[in-house]
């Protein structure tokens, strides 16, 4: 008899597993997506959306039956993951499971700093995670004529460790062309003492060159206590005081909550070995922004996209194999990933390398060009058309 696959999540992570999972277990091996959400958009379309490159309607795709293969797609929220009893609970029902994968990604807790929600309710803060997030702070952008832009990171960790770097560049681009630049001051504030700071201080230094040449500002290890959206100042923990006219922020992030209450971490984060993508529990893998991984130098593996698809591929290999599809392939995620940095005026530079090299992540990054920008675009027109069409590489 065939076996039930659960696939919670149907972002990057969890419809490149469906897809790789096809490759691998039995025709009668059901595999079944789980998501609240029947639409979907890439994070990297979020910044072109707060540059104002993209609509709504360009970006988001709904995954169709040929693009899902004989994976059976059910829209609806997860309740409660079961593990004893290998059960998940959703308002559709209960779904057991003989191989469970959780990629449920991350959440974004905009409460989680005092004042943020009232700056957002007030109209004097964005953000740009979310597609109507980001098409909001493209408005409120736009709509900017002097003063200050402040650019916050709230809360490590989150989820791809260029955005804020790009989000700031590609504002100062914006403003550039509506012809404000000179009279809007620009700076970026983070907890981190560097940007991209697992990728080392060479790219660290690299990005904040970048910065610079476009006159904005940077301030390193600098921790959010809470906001005054009367006022329009960020407090921050030491005590200053920072004043804006337009604060665009990255949300603090936390596990999904079904994901917490399954206690797999203190944290909430799903601690995986490193290459296989297993948990502690038998039958149950996890993949991309919900995962835990420790580098060797100690930092966290990035929560990006990239390696979500890299890490797929090693997951529907273990699930098959734990299935007793022996001539799956050994599972193997070997911590290679890539992230395209935006600076505006359609050019992108590009750090790659290896984040599971011994001796802590060794990554190169790029000289910005036209041509790293058009190969981002290739790759976000590559994902919508085959979850459109079902037609894909590999």
């Amino acid at each position: 008899m065939g076996r039930n696959i659960l696939v919670l999540g149907a972002g990057f992570g969890g419809l490149s597993t469906v897809r790789e999972l096809q490759k691998h277990v039995a025709p009668d091996d059901k595999i079944t997506l789980i998501d609240r959400s029947d639409t979907q958009v890439q994070g990297l379309s979020l910044l072109w959306l707060l540059r104002g490159w993209r609509t709504l309607d360009q970006v988001q795709v709904v995954p169709t039956k040929e693009a899902l293969g004989r994976a059976e797609h059910i829209v609806a929220d997860i309740e409660q993951l079961d593990l004893a009893a290998r059960q998940v609970r959703t308002p559709q029902g209960d779904f057991a499971y003989d191989a469970l994968v959780l990629a449920l990604g991350a959440e974004l807790h905009t409460g989680a700093v005092p004042g943020l929600d009232e700056a957002l309710s007030a109209g004097v803060a964005a953000h740009y995670y979310t597609p109507e997030a980001a098409v909001d702070a493209h408005a409120k952008l736009k709509a900017v004529s002097s003063g200050k832009v402040v650019f916050l990171v709230a809360r490590i960790p989150y989820k791809c460790p260029a955005a804020p770097y790009e989000g700031v560049m590609l504002a100062s681009d914006l403003l550039t062309e509506t012809g404000v630049r000179d009279n809007v001051s620009v700076d970026v504030y983070t907890p981190e003492s560097q940007p991209m700071p697992v990728a080392g201080p060479v790219v660290g230094q690299g990005v904040v060159q970048m910065l610079e040449s476009q006159k904005i500002g940077f301030h390193p290890g600098r921790q959010v206590e809470r906001v005054d959206a009367v006022a329009r100042e960020v407090v921050f923990a030491d005590g200053e005081r920072v004043s804006f006219d337009l604060l665009v922020f990255i949300p603090p992030h936390q596990p999904p909550a079904p994901i917490k209450a399954a206690e797999l971490s203190p944290t909430g984060w799903v601690p995986v070995d490193a290459n296989t993508l297993k948990t502690i529990v038998d039958g149950v893998w996890a993949l991309g922004d919900v995962v835990s991984i420790t580098l060797t130098n100690g930092k966290p593996l990035p929560k990006a996209a990239v390696f979500a698809k890299g890490q797929a591929e090693a997951v529907a290999a273990g699930v098959a194999r734990h299935l007793g599809h022996e001539q799956a392939p050994e599972p193997y995620f070997n911590g290679e990933g890539y992230c395209f940095l935006e600076i505006g005026g359609h050019l992108a530079a590009k750090g790659a390398g290896n984040f599971y090299h011994p001796d802590g992540p060794e990554i190169e990054l790029s000289e910005p060009s036209e041509e790293l920008h058009r190969a981002k675009e290739r790759e976000e027109q590559q994902w919508l058309a085959e979850w459109s069409t079902g037609q894909h590489d590999g």
